[in-house]
């Protein structure tokens, strides 16, 4: 076995949500690894931050709630580079959250549309494309919310709990064709769409989140870059339909 195995050398990976948190680090992480990078979201102006981070990359800003923005950057990721390697569906928002009567269906959709459909539409173009390749990587996010149900959280977590059973679904699918997919279930990292409140607020959300952890820990998006890095690669080669928890021992299901 080599640590040459970890590497991405000349492989095509777009990943969405590449603006900020787990899609920028991500982004970074396959950059390093060697990858030639596509990347999506829909804050162009962040989106030129990460390109300065990982210094050469295509950028395509992509609301992925709609199909045609997800179909057109893989295709512009094939149009450029002549196939498409790894999808990395990281885009996902949190949402107002609150006790389940009192979710507007305003905040249902835009939750489920972002989270839910953004990866199934990533996953529907990616397929397409690896499958007449016969080879290709697909690698959604999920969260610990689809083990541990959590007040406030129904939209959020329901979506998520979507992708990990699209995963699986899109797995027995691909695998025939020679197409890979798994799942990330990140446990609590500081990202931009974790950090909520004031400053206050926030130390004791963390504080109370180190104390749930094995490890006393919370993560950081380079903790869960690494996982999307894993699946990537031909390291994991021998994997798909799994879903990765990287969370700090948090949760250990069975």
């Amino acid at each position: 076995m080599s640590v040459d195995q970890f590497r991405v050398d000349g492989k095509v990976a777009v990943v969405t949500g590449a603006a900020s948190g787990i899609g920028q680090a991500s982004a970074i992480a396959l950059s390093d690894a060697g990858a030639r990078l596509v990347l999506a979201d829909r804050d162009e102006e962040n989106l030129q931050k990460t390109l300065k981070m990982v210094g050469e990359a295509m950028v395509v800003p992509t609301d992925v709630s709609k199909r045609a923005d997800v179909e057109a950057v893989v295709d512009a990721a094939v149009a450029h580079y002549g196939r498409l390697d790894v999808m990395a569906n990281v885009a996902g928002i949190m949402g107002a959250g609150g006790p389940i009567p009192s979710i507007e269906e305003a905040i249902l959709d835009r939750v489920l549309a972002v989270n839910l459909k953004g990866v199934f539409f990533g996953v529907q173009a990616a397929l397409r494309v690896m499958g007449e390749q016969h080879s290709g990587s697909i690698i959604n996010m999920a969260s610990a919310a689809i083990d541990a149900p959590a007040a406030n959280l129904a939209v959020y977590s329901m979506a998520k709990a979507g992708v990990a059973m699209l995963t699986r679904v899109a797995a027995v699918e691909g695998g025939p064709m020679g197409v890979r997919v798994n799942c990330v279930a990140p446990g609590f990292v500081i990202t931009p769409m974790t950090q909520r409140g004031t400053d206050e607020q926030m130390a004791a959300v963390t504080a109370g989140m180190r104390k749930r952890s094995a490890l006393g820990a919370v993560g950081d998006p380079a903790d869960i870059a690494n996982a999307v890095l894993y699946l990537a690669s031909d390291a994991s080669g021998y994997m798909t339909g799994q879903t990765l928890r990287p969370n700090g021992g948090t949760i250990m299901p069975a």
